[in-house]
């Protein structure tokens, strides 16, 4: 599979470009600058706020993963490339895999989703406002074929094993009440949906088991 991978220098974004090329698959990391990519995988600059641009980086790909984050005080700019996205990978005629957020999941026992609880930390409300705003336009659009993947309420860096639950709009937690998985599973996760979809044009979310 011919896969893209926009915003592959972030936390994320550098995880899926190396599960996907461990998969054999052909990977191109797109990202704003120069950044560092493991070996056998294309880098190209890109602009994923601009849906011209994804269009032509787009096309003759099979799956574009969409793992950008914007920088604290620039929030706003998820939604807008949420826009760009959509409308350039509609156009290149490949699949969009989209990276999301925790906040709008519904967090079990309460009925809300998680970003509306007393609990949700209040530095994080504008990157949850953001995440809201990505998923409506995601579920808006009638065209593209999209994808949603939200992670549980803690994703860090950890250790890839391979296993993990699969929800939909609920806040998946354990036992203990934890809410987790690590950054390698999610990509793992991903992958997996690339490689089988199960889940197009709608959202679902993982965690650790």
């Amino acid at each position: 599979m011919r896969i893209a991978v926009f915003g592959a220098g972030g936390a994320v974004g550098s995880r899926v470009v190396a599960e996907a090329l461990a998969r054999g698959h052909e990977v191109t990391a797109v990202a704003r600058r120069a950044v560092p990519i493991p070996a056998g995988v294309r880098l190209v600059l890109g602009d994923a706020s601009s849906a011209e641009q994804v269009e032509r980086l787009a096309a003759g790909q099979d799956l574009v993963v969409a793992a950008t984050r914007p920088a604290p005080g620039s929030e706003a700019e998820l939604p807008v490339v949420a826009a760009a996205m959509l409308a350039g990978v509609a156009r290149a005629g490949a699949r969009l895999l989209v990276v999301g957020g925790a906040a709008t999941l519904v967090v079990p026992g309460v009925g809300l989703p998680l970003h509306e609880t007393a609990e949700f930390p209040a530095e994080l409300v504008a990157i949850a406002q953001a995440c809201a705003e990505q998923l409506a336009i995601c579920r808006a659009d009638a065209v593209t074929d999209w994808t949603y993947l939200s992670p549980p309420a803690d994703l860090a860096p950890g250790m890839r094993t391979g296993v993990y639950r699969i929800g939909a709009d609920e806040l998946l937690v354990d036992a203990d009440g934890a809410s987790t998985i690590s950054m390698e599973d999610f990509a793992v996760a991903l992958l997996d949906e690339a490689e089988r979809p199960a889940h197009r044009r709608a959202r679902f979310t993982v965690a650790a088991s």
